[in-house]
């Protein structure tokens, strides 16, 4: 048995930032509708922070989705 330890190690850096982008893309998203529901409380539209919540959930949707192509393809 051969272990090619540089691709395990490749493997692992890819997995790991994708996990750190995810997680933190996620996190924007939520305190951006944490952000549009402050602005609204103080009497604003809070459609900045709504806008760039919805990229970033997108964005998340679309890094999960190529992920689960890259698996079935």
């Amino acid at each position: 048995m051969n272990i090619d330890w540089g691709s395990l190690g490749l493997v692992f850096a890819v997995a790991l930032a994708s996990v750190v982008v995810l997680t933190s893309l996620f996190s924007f998203g939520v305190v951006g509708l944490s952000q549009r529901d402050s602005a609204r409380e103080a009497g604003g539209s809070g459609t900045g922070p709504l806008a760039g919540a919805v990229i970033c959930f997108a964005l998340c949707a679309a890094i999960v989705g190529y992920g689960i192509y890259l698996i079935v393809a």
